[in-house]
């Protein structure tokens, strides 16, 4: 069995434990920064005919980033982007990056290499899921689709 194989077998004990919905979703985007030596992970689906992104779960953000993540506009940040492209967005350094990508908040996260997958189902986007590292980082393919496996996993207890 692979480490994806693992982590999604690991997800889905999670996502079935005695909690509250709100602990296995934190549980989770906790174990999967923890899989991935990220500093931070988060969890958003589509809401109101797709035009904005609900965050669902995160982990290791600052509070009053993790204020302004709660509701995103499609096309807005890395996460909006991500969801407006239907592609993964990756960034080798956040706190260098002068694409316009990325909101100047999210400097405050501190993280360097971060990345947002996108889940499609059916063509539309149903959620993201981010991902950001203590240091410069440039994600492999296989990364990216371990990402949306996590993200697939994460959805169908939704």
């Amino acid at each position: 069995m692979n480490k994806t194989s693992e982590l999604i077998e690991r997800l889905n004990a999670i996502l079935k434990a005695e909690e509250t919905a709100e602990n296995r979703m934190r549980m989770a985007v906790e174990e999967i920064a923890g899989q991935f030596d990220a500093r931070s992970c988060t969890f958003h689906r589509a809401i109101e005919d797709h035009s904005f992104l609900e965050l669902v779960a995160q982990t290791g953000l600052p509070p009053h980033i993790a204020e302004l993540a709660i509701r995103i506009p499609f096309g807005k940040g890395m996460a909006g982007i991500c969801a407006e492209r239907r592609e993964p967005v990756t960034m080798c350094n956040l706190q260098t990056d002068d694409s316009g990508v990325a909101r100047p908040a999210a400097r405050d996260t501190k993280v360097e290499g971060a990345v947002v997958v996108p889940l499609l189902i059916d063509g539309e986007v149903a959620a993201t899921i981010g991902i950001g590292k203590n240091g410069e980082y440039d994600y492999s393919e296989g990364e990216v689709e371990a990402l949306g496996q996590c993200a697939a996993a994460l959805m169908s207890s939704l």
